[in-house]
């Protein structure tokens, strides 16, 4: 599987189309990161949506100070991100929804995660195209639904991004999904303007729906 750029991505014209999130959609990224932090001599505490501010120091009530989690951050994503478990009937859901429409792997990382992201993808049956991408993501999505007719839909964990593909792309479908159970009760949602799923079971065929 290779990386592309938006002006190599090859989308059809006239068939549905997918944008699809990796880190808690298709990834357990939480648990993996957790994995490895803990390697580290860091645990993880859940008790809000964010990352940086879940990570302690045993025996410590104050989370780590952003610049050493940034620093893990950047060092699972050389060392570590191969260590993620795939989220539940994802890769089947896809593969099905896949005969019918075109699937884009819109992802945040940084640069250096390429390999390691491309990597896990193949891997665990997700051998689809993928943008590494940063920012939100709105625009980005505005960009490929433009490139056809038929419907399209966006699938995130995160608010933001969601919003961003309301403003920018309206026409195009939102779901959310948050596969790390510990972060439901935290995620900010809003149900009535963009889907929420716990789990590809439900999710899988509301896309269909979508698709046709």
């Amino acid at each position: 599987m290779q990386p592309v750029a938006h002006e190599d991505l090859v989308i059809r014209p006239t068939a549905p189309l997918l944008i699809v999130d990796v880190d808690e959609v298709l990834a357990h990224f939480m648990a993996g990161f957790e994995r490895y932090v803990a390697r580290h001599g860091v645990e993880m505490r859940i008790d809000r949506f964010a990352l940086f501010q879940n990570l302690y120091r045993p025996g410590e009530s104050e989370p780590l100070d952003f610049e050493t989690g940034k620093a893990l951050f950047d060092d699972f994503f050389r060392h570590g991100a191969d260590d993620l478990d795939p989220v539940e009937g994802a890769a089947d859901a896809l593969a099905s929804l896949s005969r019918r429409a075109g699937v884009v792997i819109l992802t945040n990382a940084p640069a250096h995660a390429l390999e390691s992201r491309t990597g896990w993808l193949g891997k665990h049956g997700f051998d689809y195209p993928m943008i590494l991408h940063s920012g939100l993501k709105g625009p980005a999505i505005a960009a490929m639904a433009a490139r056809t007719s038929g419907p399209a839909a966006f699938i995130d964990d995160l608010l933001p991004n969601l919003e961003s593909s309301a403003e920018s792309a309206p026409a195009v479908a939102r779901f959310q999904i948050i596969a790390d159970p510990r972060l439901r009760p935290f995620a900010p949602t809003v149900p009535d303007r963009h889907d929420l799923h716990e789990d590809w079971a439900t999710l899988g065929p509301a896309l269909g729906k979508v698709i046709g």
